[in-house]
């Protein structure tokens, strides 16, 4: 069972970036994604990526602000943020499949593996 670990998170002003990373503690041939969670709010899809890197799809509300990618070799995920708003602020999960698959698909139940999440906090 992969165990992830998200870090990078923090507190930033409007404007900034900041770059998320999620660590597998084993090899993942499967699809991940990041997901957000903002206080009263349901868990919402932000980004995904096939192993490959070649599949990558987006929530509306980030596209062409954030950019997913992957690095197999270390077993890690990353969230390149940038242009951060305010309505960004939430804690940040990295999933994982276990099945060597990506669907794309922006439901929570398509992921497995869970990591505890980083907080990401944008003031004005």
């Amino acid at each position: 069972q992969a165990q992830l670990v998200e870090s990078g998170g923090g507190s930033v002003q409007a404007g900034a970036s900041l770059r998320l990373s999620c660590a597998a503690s084993a090899r993942t041939s499967s699809g991940m994604g990041w997901f957000r969670q903002a206080p009263g709010k349901e868990r919402e899809f932000v980004a995904g990526i096939d192993w490959s890197g070649g599949q990558r799809d987006y929530a509306d509300s980030v596209k062409g602000r954030f950019t997913i990618s992957r690095d197999n070799a270390k077993n890690t995920m990353y969230l390149q943020m940038a242009s951060l708003k305010t309505e960004d602020t939430a804690r940040y999960y990295c999933a994982a499949r276990r099945d060597g698959y990506y669907s794309g698909s922006p439901d929570s139940t398509s992921y497995h593996y869970w990591g505890q999440g980083t907080q990401v906090t944008v003031s004005s």
